[in-house]
């Protein structure tokens, strides 16, 4: 509240004891979101946003990061491959 003073609450020393060894927590990877059933590599699919939406490409792949490749092709409507 204004006016007041503020506590401030401290640690004091290190959390492990002398002479034993702190375990550092592994970090886990990260997987991507899962897929729709329906979507497998050659299904039409159609971009709601950016400049090209509205416009249908193919489905390509899954990245590691868990976004979807997808192209025109390029030949026929345009659309390059693209991160979705």
């Amino acid at each position: 509240k204004p006016g007041q003073a503020k506590q401030v609450f401290r640690k004091y020393g290190s959390k492990a004891k002398s002479g034993q060894k702190v375990k550092k927590t592994e970090k886990t990877k990260s997987v991507g979101p899962k897929l729709k059933k329906g979507l497998t590599p050659g299904t039409v699919l159609i971009l709601l946003a950016g400049r090209f939406r509205g416009s249908r490409v193919v489905f390509l792949k899954q990245l590691e990061s868990g976004l979807l490749l997808a192209t025109g092709p390029y030949s026929v409507n345009g659309v390059p491959l693209r991160r979705v």
